[in-house]
This record gives C-alpha cells, sequence and structure tokens, in this order.
C-alpha cells in the first residue's frame, strides 16, 4: 500500500501536500515524494525515509505553485532500497506527466515487453508504477487532438488505460500546464476520495487516499471516486468527472477495513472505525459459543488496530477491557519490515507488557490478523513470561491462506501460517491454548453494517478469490520466487549496513 495526495487550490500547495503525507504515513515510510505545478514547469523532491526526514526547508521551498501530487511508498513490486523508485515518477513526452499511484499491477510484465517491442517505449524501473504512467502517457498522446488535450481526450487516455492495465491502482497525476487528474481501477481495490474547499480566489479539491488527511486541511468530503471513474481539475480549478470504464463494480479491499486504514477514516461511505467495532461484536458472538472459551478474565488488544474490536468485544460479553502492553512508537511496523529475525527482534523492542494485567489470569489477546505468526507467537510468549495462566488468542479476520496481489506485502504462500494449517496446528504453532478466528462472512457483515450498499469485497487473502481474473497458480509461484530474492537483497544491504556502521 502507499499514501497519495493531489491538490489544485488557489495558494501555494507545497505545505499542504507535505501535511497530507503525514497524515497518510501509514500507509508507507520507505520513501516519500512531491511534485509541483507552476504552470507548465514541475519542481520535484523526493527520497527515501519517512517524510519528516526527506524533506528540508530548503527543499520546501523550491515547491513553487499552486497545484501538485504527494505519494509515500510501501514497496510491493521493486526493491525498498532503490531511489530511483520513489514517486511521483516523471515522463516529459507528451506533454510532461507526473504520476503517483497506490496499488499493484497484476499484468506490468506482460505490458513492458508490449510496451518496449510494440511502442517503442522504455521502462528504466522495476516499478510498476513508472508501466502505468508509461502506458497513461502513450494513452494520451494517441488522444490528443493537433497535439493538444481537452477533456474528452484525457479521459478517453484514461479509458486506454483501464483497458490495458489489470490489477488494483488509485492514481493522482499532473499533466503540464493542464491539471490534476485523478483515476481508480475498474473494480475500486484501493481507496480514493475527494475533498473540497471554497476559498477567497474560489473553489478548491484535494484527492487522497483517505478521508483522513481531508479535514485536517481543511478540506470537506465531497465524495469518494468511484471504481472506473476519473476526475480531473483543470488550472483554472474546473472539475470535471466522468466514468471511464464498461463494466465497473466496487470491490473495495477488506484488509483497508481490518488494518491498513486509519480507524478515523471513512472509506467508500464506511467508517473503518465502526467496521472494527462491528467486527468485535462479531467475535463475540462467535466465542460465547465456545465451551472453552468461557473462563477468560481480561480481554487485551495488541496495539494499535485491534483496540475497536477488543473493547467491543469485551462489552458485549460483560468482560473486563485492559491495556496490557505499553507500545514503543519509535519502531517501525513489524508488519512491513523485511525478514523474519528483524521483524521477530523488533517485536521486544515495540511491545512491553505490563505485568499486572497478565498476572494468573485467563487472558483473551486481540489482534486484527494472523499473516505469518511471528508477531502472534512472541506476544503469546510474552504474556506467559508476564504470569498469564492460559493465553487465548482472538483475531478480528479470517486466517490468511493466500497471497495478496494487489499492493499488500504478503506474495509468498509459504511465510503465512494458516497456509496447510488447521486452527489448531495454528494455535500450536503461535504458542496459544486456544485460538479463535473471524468467519469471513461475519467478517463482511461488520463491514456492511456500517453502510448496507456495501455489497462485494477483495478479499483474496481470505479466500483464493481474485477478483480480477487473471492470477494463475504459475503467477503466484513466480512472485513469490521475485519477493524472495528481493528480501534476500534487502537483508543483505542491512547487514552490510550494520557491518559498516559496527566498522565505523
Amino acid at each position: 500500500m502507499c499514501g497519495i495526495v493531489g491538490a489544485v487550490a488557489n495558494t501555494p500547495v507545497n505545505q499542504m501536500l507535505y501535511d497530507g503525507l503525514l497524515l497518510l504515513q501509514h500507509r508507507g515510510q520507505d520513501a516519500a515524494g512531491i511534485v509541483t505545478s507552476e504552470g507548465p514547469v514541475f519542481h520535484m523532491y523526493k527520497g527515501p525515509g519517512y517524510v519528516r526526514d526527506v524533506f528540508r526547508t530548503r527543499n520546501m521551498r523550491d515547491l513553487s505553485g499552486n497545484a501538485g501530487i504527494a505519494h509515500c511508498r510501501y514497496p510491493t513490486a521493486g526493491s525498498a532500497f532503490s531511489d530511483l523508485e520513489a514517486q511521483p515518477f516523471y515522463v516529459n513526452s507528451p506533454f510532461g506527466i507526473s504520476l503517483g499511484h497506490n496499488g499493484n499491477l497484476t499484468n506490468s510484465e506482460s505490458l513492458k515487453r508490449e510496451l518496449f517491442q510494440l511502442d517503442f517505449r522504455h521502462v528504466n524501473t522495476n516499478s510498476d508504477s513508472e508501466v502505468l504512467l508509461t502506458v497513461l502517457a502513450l494513452e494520451l498522446e494517441r488522444a490528443a487532438q493537433h497535439h493538444r488535450l481537452d477533456t474528452d481526450a484525457i479521459f478517453k487516455a484514461v479509458a486506454g488505460v483501464h483497458r490495458r492495465c489489470r490489477g488494483a491502482y488509485a492514481v493522482v497525476a499532473m499533466i503540464a500546464g493542464y491539471g490534476l487528474l485523478a483515476f481508480r481501477d475498474p473494480y475500486g481495490i484501493r481507496p480514493l476520495i475527494i475533498g473540497s474547499n471554497e476559498g477567497m480566489g474560489g473553489s478548491e479539491y484535494l484527492v487522497a487516499s483517505e478521508s483522513v488527511a481531508l479535514e485536517p486541511l481543511g478540506f470537506s468530503v465531497l465524495r469518494d471516486v468511484g471504481p472506473g471513474e476519473a476526475i480531473f481539475v483543470d488550472q483554472a480549478g474546473v472539475f470535471h468527472a466522468r466514468q471511464c470504464a464498461e463494466h465497473a463494480s466496487l470491490n473495495p479491499c477488506i484488509f483497508e477495513f481490518v488494518y491498513l486504514a486509519r480507524p478515523d477514516s471513512v472509506i467508500d461511505g464506511t467508517s473503518v472505525y465502526e467496521s472494527r467495532l462491528h467486527m468485535g461484536g462479531e467475535l463475540a458472538r462467535k466465542i460465547r459459543n465456545i465451551p472453552a472459551a468461557q473462563d477468560i478474565d481480561v480481554v487485551i488488544p495488541i496495539p494499535d488496530s485491534s483496540r475497536p474490536s477488543a473493547l467491543e468485544l469485551a462489552n458485549q460479553m460483560g468482560l473486563k477491557y485492559r491495556e496490557g502492553f505499553v507500545k514503543n512508537r519509535y519502531v517501525g511496523r513489524t508488519f512491513i519490515m523485511p525478514g523474519q529475525a528483524l521483524r521477530k527482534k523488533s517485536v521486544r523492542q515495540k511491545l512491553n507488557p505490563i505485568g499486572m494485567e497478565f498476572k494468573d489470569k485467563v487472558v483473551l489477546l486481540v489482534d486484527d490478523s494472523i499473516v505469518r505468526g511471528t508477531t502472534s507467537r512472541e506476544i503469546v510468549q510474552m504474556a506467559r513470561d508476564a504470569g498469564a495462566r492460559k493465553v487465548y488468542f482472538a483475531s478480528a479476520s479470517p486466517p490468511v491462506r493466500y497471497p495478496n496481489v494487489y499492493g499488500i506485502d504478503m506474495p509468498n504462500q509459504r511465510e503465512l501460517v494458516a497456509t496447510g494449517r488447521t486452527e489448531g496446528e495454528i494455535a500450536h504453532e503461535i504458542g496459544a491454548d486456544l485460538l479463535i478466528y473471524q468467519d469471513l462472512d461475519a467478517l463482511k457483515n461488520a463491514v456492511r453494517a456500517t453502510n448496507p450498499s456495501l455489497r462485494e469485497f477483495e478479499a483474496s487473502c481470505f479466500d483464493g478469490r481474485y477478483i480480477t481474473g487473471d492470477i494463475t497458480a504459475d503467477y503466484l509461484s513466480q512472485l513469490a520466487v521475485v519477493r524472495d530474492e528481493l528480501r534476500g537483497e534487502t537483508e543483505d544491504l542491512l547487514e552490510d549496513q550494520k557491518a559498516r556502521e559496527e566498522a565505523a
């Protein structure tokens, strides 16, 4: 996943884009970048690291202009350690286009070959986002009339992107001298929302991955970008929108509601926080019918995203809710750290148990999900070391048994603790006395309870159904090989870095 922001305003947008990235920092911490547009001229700065570390005052001063886009990166393709793959990307022909992308193309390799052999276009990195930019540039060139663009040509180009690109993509792009373009894939897998503000100079617009980036910046939620829809805001601030896909249907990634999004966000009309409360309610209903789970003394969340579910579960079952773990907020998220050993090492640095909440108690730990199982095993052991008599473990989501190919870094099925194991075997693997998983239908009902108009979801990591229809066993095998190679490179780089630090 990544975070994207785009803005057209009546005043300089550099600070607005920077602040927007800070609000979306949870969606990516590997790199960040901002591009602003000053008429036909782009100004760009990007680099690896957290938003606060990438930009300095001198960089911000150079980012002049009243329109722009920004991106914070979490790599699911390419290399986390390549500065070349920080976004936004830029291509100078035709027109001059800069683009930031959240999601993952599933046909990027075939598109690369097609672009090189048929369209004579060269892609310089391993990033699928550069592939998407190249396809957009080519479609804009084909749609342009007499080397000029109008809204019809721009929307026609997006329709061409939809025909050629498969997978998940929410996109913000700047076209030099024209304005801000944003669009979403025909299944609406990754989120994208529009905000508006009436300033003294006229209407202003902000597009972002999550609604949490809008209100703090002074924008009111206008609506979500629909699946397959494109919006274009020209340099005069005029807003245009059009459906550009022939067969669009809304299938948001259900993992956004489970874990990825901030709880104070609203995605496709659905409160993430309220959805997580309902997940806890669904878990409570299931646990009531499990005889072995009727001796629970206390419910303890594993911070942060499981708190609403744990709280509602405890309330509905009449159990004590306690904060049993203190989180060190200055350690990176273990979910996105490369390598099992590195993840394992960081768990103990990240969480510290409060002994009095565990000693001689039957504890129900609640987490949003169990992916690789490494973190869960460490946390269960911490609870035992703190004196828990029994440790039960509840997941607010079903077993993660399949790789996600739409922008979440869990592509290698061998790494998933639930693959090929029963719930009892998984409980043994993580060291829990009892393991309770949410049922998939219950999870969907929990999200629908907030917004009944949501009919379908992208839930492939739970059910193995890939909605784009192009994912084969060979594709997943090849993806696993690529990700293994990437992790190997990453761990080698980390070891080299550690050796240099120790030598210094």
